[in-house]
């Protein structure tokens, strides 16, 4: 987004922004624009319905189909004062609001890997072949394993990271690779367990499918893998490669 400069009263909003969630039903949105004064970010509240707020729905999602994301425009949308947030003054406090958000984006993907688990667990002793169950198979053993022993490590990052975070000691850096870490992981994880099931897993039938399309933007959004790595990578060698300097 961008902050048109400051008016009487209040602030004018200019931009655009694609994939907030649920925003086709918000009743309020919680905007992060820079001001073109002082280029630092700053955070709004723009109610639903305001003047120059304008709401599209985007179409045809295979994955999160649940979530209603959409493409939000704002043309000289006025904010007063009063809807200004305190707390959000600058790319720090944005950088800070990220690094939590990636913790809980980390939990999302570690709950549908256990989704799916669980599944898989549940159709390999209840389905036959051979007249044996398909948990009888040392392959599909093997597999079933190996998602426990993903799912394992991934929840002891996830709960290092809460406890770090609780103690107000996690790092940006640590957030980020415990958001693509953990993230690729569970993406492998469901991967294995669509294999599993067979053609059944490409059917909604056994949710295994639907999981597997949902963990594709879990992995993706909040930064990608990549993006993260990256940031991680700033954080241990002192070296951005984003944004590099000429001098390197």
């Amino acid at each position: 987004m961008k902050l048109s400069m400051e008016v009487p009263g209040g602030w004018v909003l200019n931009g655009r922004k694609r994939w907030p969630g649920n925003s086709s039903f918000a009743d309020v949105f919680v905007v992060l624009a820079r001001n073109t004064s002082t280029n630092q970010i700053n955070g709004f509240i723009v109610n639903g319905g305001s003047p120059g707020l304008k709401i599209s729905k985007i179409e045809n999602k295979v994955s999160m189909r649940i979530v209603q994301n959409c493409d939000i425009l704002l043309e000289d949308t006025f904010v007063p004062d009063d809807d200004r947030l305190p707390g959000a003054n600058s790319f720090q406090d944005l950088v800070n609001a990220l690094s939590f958000g990636r913790v809980m984006v980390a939990w999302i993907g570690i709950g549908i890997a256990v989704g799916v688990y669980d599944a898989c667990r549940r159709y390999l002793l209840e389905r036959k072949q051979f007249g044996v169950p398909l948990a009888a198979f040392q392959l599909n053993q093997e597999k079933l394993v190996r998602m426990l022993g993903n799912i394992q490590a991934m929840s002891l990052l996830g709960w290092r990271l809460c406890k770090l975070h609780d103690a107000g000691k996690m790092t940006t850096g640590q957030a980020s690779l415990g958001k693509a870490w953990i993230t690729k992981q569970a993406r492998e994880t469901v991967a294995v367990g669509r294999e599993l099931l067979g053609g059944n897993g490409i059917v909604t039938d056994f949710h295994v499918g639907k999981a597997f399309c949902d963990m594709e933007t879990v992995y993706t959004y909040d930064g990608s893998y990549e993006i993260n790595t990256l940031i991680v990578a700033r954080e241990i060698t002192g070296i951005s490669s984003i944004r590099p300097s000429s001098r390197l």
